[in-house]
């Protein structure tokens, strides 16, 4: 028995009201609810997702919805911070010479 993974991504909806907060739940997994800013954050299935934003937009009690950009973002900084320390180290020398040579 294998465990199968499911592709998920993040939905953010702004509605007028959190008297519906029930009606969300049917939508997906609901992380958090902000009742101080009217907002709930809830996970779906990634196949799912223009279905269930256009669904969730035709609310009457839904002001916007957006969609994370989380899973499209490359996390992997592996070779980021190595170049960035290589080239700062290189400027530093060319700053240390450059000074070195005026009288």
């Amino acid at each position: 028995m294998e465990l199968a993974t499911n592709e998920r991504q993040g939905i953010i909806v702004w509605v007028y009201s959190l008297r519906h907060f029930k009606t969300l739940k049917r939508f997906g997994l609901i992380h958090y609810a902000s009742r101080r800013m009217k907002y709930v954050v809830m996970y779906i299935n990634q196949a799912d997702v223009e279905m269930t934003q256009k669904k969730l937009a035709e609310l009457h009690f839904v002001r916007k919805v957006e969609l994370s950009y989380r899973p499209f973002i490359n996390l992997d900084f592996k070779d980021f911070f190595g170049k960035e320390n290589k080239n700062a180290s290189k400027e530093q020398n060319e700053d240390n010479d450059s000074k070195e040579t005026v009288f």
